[in-house]
């Protein structure tokens, strides 16, 4: 009952956010400032899923992590400081974290970039914009029934997808199963 609740806010939620606006193809090393639904400069870049879609697959040879999550997800704030630690632990070893936020384009000045800067993230943080969370949602993971806080773990090896909260020590094992 929990899980189907989440997913019905969640879908409510990534419905409102869309503005019909495709995201802008961004090299991996730049960001951009992109006008929001609300006239304000957004600090990271925002993608809707044909934009973020080749972060999910690239093969260079690096582990990558990729959480999905939202600042008005507390079990998503919860966990972020593994995924800090985890990367800041594991950069020398080929990973990556990529953090990519659900929230929705009222939050992205008032909330999303106040929690970034004041928490200190160095992780790469996009925004996922694309109210078509139906179409999206299973070609991230088939199974993924839509509730976050939920992480994709891949390299050219090995792909394992988690709709679950981490502990740090839950996340370093499991993250060293990529790496090894």
């Amino acid at each position: 009952m929990n899980r189907l609740l989440i997913l019905f806010l969640m879908v409510s939620l990534v419905i409102g956010c869309g503005d019909g606006k495709k995201g802008k193809d961004v090299p991996d090393d730049q960001v951009v400032a992109v006008e929001s639904v609300i006239n304000e400069k957004v600090a990271f870049p925002i993608y809707d899923f044909e934009g973020l879609e080749p972060l999910l697959h690239k093969d260079d040879g690096q582990t990558y992590i990729i959480n999905f999550w939202a600042t008005w997800c507390t079990p998503c704030l919860e966990e972020l400081p593994y995924f800090e630690r985890v990367r800041a632990e594991q950069k020398n070893n080929g990973v990556k974290v990529i953090l990519v936020s659900l929230d929705m384009p009222h939050m992205w000045k008032s909330r999303l970039e106040p929690y970034v800067k004041n928490k200190g993230i160095q992780s790469e943080v996009v925004i996922l914009d694309d109210p078509k969370q139906n179409d999206w949602i299973p070609k991230v993971n088939e199974e993924w029934g839509g509730g976050i806080p939920a992480t994709l773990i891949y390299n050219k090896y090995k792909r394992g997808f988690f709709e679950q909260g981490f502990t740090y020590e839950e996340l370093n094992s499991t993250v060293q199963t990529f790496i090894k």
